[in-house]
């Protein structure tokens, strides 16, 4: 993540205490592994409220595969664990059923909210890299930005006023990915 942000033109800082959040200008929680041992490494350094802070400050924060499913009220991986809160809803695991779990590769998102910033220059039906068994439910439809199918239809990109989050890999979805990291790096804080 730090490299992709760094050839967009980021200026990428990694934070470990709150402290360090003062003086950034936009925050992006990736996260690869499961939901309860992610917000307990956030409580363990103190970030919880941290993270919380910076979203209700209004700068850019942009959440990542997990730093995306963090951003909800609980997820069913770790035994109904609690999530950050930010937005209503709940993370579920996909069935097993005919697809493999996880969804690993290339996938398409389909545009929801055009006007999104961080979608500006990316067209619909796009692929993007995903890895993940569990995806968020989120409570109110209207944040959600695209969608994607992949035996259910589910949330890959949300969108709240200074909120971003994505359950795909900006990362590792080339041109696309870098388009959505860039069009964040240039947001006015």
């Amino acid at each position: 993540m730090e490299k992709a942000l760094q050839k967009v033109g980021g200026e990428v800082r990694i934070v470990q205490k709150v402290s360090d959040l003062k003086d950034a200008e936009r925050l992006v929680l990736p996260g690869v592994g499961a939901f309860r041992d992610c917000m307990r490494n956030l409580d363990g350094c103190g970030m919880i409220d941290g993270v919380r802070d910076f979203i209700c400050s209004g700068k850019p924060f942009l959440g990542i595969c997990l730093g995306y499913q963090a951003l909800f009220d609980r997820s069913e991986e770790g035994r109904d664990a609690t999530g950050l809160g930010i937005l209503a809803g709940s993370v579920v695991r996909f069935s097993d059923g005919t697809l493999k779990v996880p969804q690993i590769g290339w996938n398409q998102i389909r545009i929801q909210q055009p006007d999104c910033p961080l979608l500006q220059g990316i067209k619909d039906n796009s692929y993007v890299y995903f890895v993940h068994s569990y995806f968020p439910k989120p409570a109110d439809s209207r944040i959600v930005a695209s969608w994607t199918e992949y035996g259910v239809r589910f949330a890959s990109m949300v969108w709240r006023d200074n909120v971003f989050a994505c359950q795909f890999h900006p990362e590792k979805s080339q041109a696309v990915g870098l388009r959505l990291l860039q069009n964040f790096v240039k947001l006015r804080t």
